[in-house]
């Protein structure tokens, strides 16, 4: 995946520590009568867990010439950054953690308190630059974080309290780790004495998320503060990013200290495998590659999103197609002669055409999902494979590539872009008999709906928001047929327009994630387009939107249904519905729950249309009025999603035609 990673100036030589002993002293002599550390604290050894698997790598000094990834600053200035205390005053430790958060440049927080996380929403108030935005749920609070990070690039931070509040994370932590999120998610935890005691409201949350966060820590040492936030952000940004999670036990939190905002990160085995710039020769190989390809085709994923410049050139320069996995839209505008959309599961038919007739596949910034890949040897299987990935571990892990390069792919795309331009017209690039080969693909078997009289047909809603919307708009979703319709029907022009959660699949992501992305681009248009059932696990947050005053607007294509179970039960289990139905089985002909009542009851304006005539009209006053608004649009269960790859099938698998009105 794309990189980001902060600014040098983390890595400049540190000022002498002060002695252990001075610090000791200042720690005791502040301490407050209720505080759990006794007057001659313990030192306790700061506690790592980390998900590497590697072995330990002996200690030394890293280069910061070996750091090849490209720097997107979110640190202070340490020059420039004025505290509000004076340099010898003691504080507590929650408040060391929030001017740590101020000196990485962070503005904006998700965090929700309770007991053990008090302290620091104490600490909150008293910073003049961090807004709270006060989610409704912790899943809120850390899908609302991931929003932000995608919709901006930085990296976004969720708090909350142990037990329940640490856990409520979980699908958040999981959901940005496989698509490749940077967060930095903070937990409050019992006091340090109490930790392995079942304490009320502990969960060994460092245990929990092991597995599903990039690195995560457990603080032990109040002077630890300001290097492990450090760490956490350049860990949740640099490489592949990913969340990362800091615990810190409510003594922690309260014990007094005088931070010393010096110390060095010690990250030496992580900074040893960050991947180098990439091979002049690599990138040689790959260029005689295309120059002797006659079907070559792009293959770009999220990895890309940070690449979006060098990857227009590349096409420029080759008038190569570009086929998108779904974490990857907008890194190529969609609407391009050269875009073939998305590849996979519910890809274009000329996408999925493209990969398996091509004799090149150029796989930029992507892993081989099997959402994309269907059957793995029938994938691109006349193909010779290109892979360019930042993560060492996703080469070769699912398909084995003939050339591969382990770099960013800006890097890579830069260098490979300079030889194609040093070359010039010497290649004789020529690739229009492959792309009118593909354009007939696209005019036999375009995307195309049914209709229902006059109900409205899900997709026509997108096809309409993309027109009144100029394809300008932030567009977030749930999980099901309304998520692979919004990817397939909005022509996404850019790279973060497109906020979903990929390889978790998380439904309820869609609100809390808009919420996010307002956040962060106050000025942009919001939509979460939402099915009923993924509104349905979030719905608290429209609180937190009136509150806020969000401009966020939710579509909400309602079909009483989970859709997308639904069309694998028409498909697959002769249509036998197995608890699919979400409305009143009492009263079918009514629409239950209510959306419109949500709304109300958070002072949200709201309205419901069912016939395809009054859409434009609807969305038009949906987007015109200021503010959040819910336009709850009716539409039939019966539609599914096309095209088709069944699970585990290949492309001469595709399903093209079929709705919940045929038998199977």
């Amino acid at each position: 995946m794309a990189a980001i990673a902060p600014s040098s100036s983390s890595f400049s030589n540190p000022s002498p520590l002060p002695s252990s002993t001075n610090s000791q002293n200042n720690a005791s002599r502040f301490t407050r009568p209720f505080s759990p550390i006794p007057q001659k604290p313990t030192v306790y050894r700061p506690l790592h867990i980390s998900n590497s698997l590697s072995p330990k790598p002996k200690p030394k000094a890293t280069s910061t010439g070996s750091i090849t990834t490209t720097p997107i600053t979110t640190t202070s200035d340490p020059q420039t950054f004025i505290s509000r205390y004076a340099p010898d005053e003691p504080r507590k430790g929650a408040d060391v953690l929030v001017e740590a958060l101020e000196r990485q440049g962070v503005t904006d927080v998700f965090a929700y308190p309770g007991g053990a996380s008090m302290e620091i929403h104490q600490a909150l108030t008293r910073s003049s630059t961090i807004r709270n935005v006060l989610p409704r749920h912790e899943q809120g609070g850390v899908f609302a974080a991931e929003g932000y990070a995608r919709a901006s690039g930085l990296p976004g931070v969720c708090i909350a309290t142990s037990g329940p509040g640490a856990t409520n994370l979980v699908s958040g932590l999981a959901d940005a780790l496989l698509d490749s999120v940077p967060v930095v998610a903070i937990t409050g935890q019992v006091p340090r004495r109490m930790i392995g005691t079942d304490a009320f409201q502990e969960t060994p949350i460092v245990e929990v998320t092991r597995s599903i966060t990039k690195h995560n820590y457990l603080v032990l040492d109040v002077e630890e503060i300001p290097r492990i936030v450090r760490e956490a952000f350049f860990l949740a940004t640099s490489g592949r990013p990913g969340p990362v999670l800091i615990d810190i036990p409510k003594d922690i939190q309260q014990q007094l200290l005088v931070p010393n905002w010096n110390q060095p990160m010690s990250l030496p085995g992580y900074m040893s495998r960050l991947p180098k710039s990439p091979a002049e020769s690599h990138l040689d190989q790959i260029v005689r590659l295309v120059s002797e390809s006659k079907k070559p085709v792009l293959y770009v994923g999220g990895g890309c999103l940070n690449s979006s410049d060098q990857l227009r050139r590349f096409v420029e320069l080759t008038g190569i197609p570009v086929a998108s996995t779904l974490m990857g839209l907008g890194a190529y505008p969609c609407s391009d002669e050269l875009s073939l959309q998305m590849l996979g599961m519910h890809g274009t038919v000329c996408a999925n055409y493209a990969v398996d007739k091509s004799d090149l596949l150029l796989a930029f910034g992507v892993r081989f999902d099997d959402r994309v890949t269907g059957k793995l040897e029938a994938f691109a299987s006349r193909a010779k494979i290109v892979h360019i990935d930042i993560d060492s571990a996703e080469i070769g892990k699912n398909k084995q590539p003939h050339v591969s390069v382990c770099a960013d792919v800006k890097l890579a795309l830069a260098g490979i872009n300079r030889i194609l331009e040093g070359k010039g017209s010497k290649l004789k690039l020529d690739f229009s008999a492959w792309r009118e080969e593909l354009k007939e693909q696209k005019v036999k078997f375009p995307l195309s709906y049914k209709t229902f009289g006059e109900a409205i047909p899900p997709q026509y809603a997108i096809q309409v928001l993309d027109e009144l919307t100029d394809g300008n708009a932030i567009i977030s979703t749930g999980v099901g047929q309304h998520q692979m319709w919004a990817a397939q029907f909005y022509k996404y022009r850019r790279p973060r327009q497109w906020l979903t959660s990929g390889g978790l699949g998380a439904m309820g992501f869609g609100l809390p994630a808009a919420i996010g992305a307002a956040v962060a681009n106050p000025e942009a248009i919001v939509v979460d387009i939402d099915g009923d059932g993924s509104f349905m696990m979030n719905v608290q947050e429209l609180a937190t939107i009136r509150v806020e005053n969000l401009p966020v607007k939710i579509m909400l294509l309602n079909n009483q249904h989970l859709g997308m179970v639904v069309q694998w039960e028409d498909r697959f289990y002769k249509a036998n519905r197995a608890h699919t139905y979400l409305g009143n089985p009492s009263n079918e002909s009514e629409i239950f729950p209510n959306m419109l009542k949500f709304a109300a009851a958070c002072g949200i304006p709201a309205e419901r249309v069912t016939k395809k005539e009054h859409l434009k009209e609807a969305i038009q006053k949906m987007l015109d009025t200021p503010g959040p608004y819910l336009l709850d649009v009716i539409v039939p269960h019966q539609e599914h999603v096309l095209p088709m790859i069944p699970s585990g099938g290949a492309f001469k698998d595709v399903i093209t035609e079929g709705d919940g009105r045929s038998s199977y």
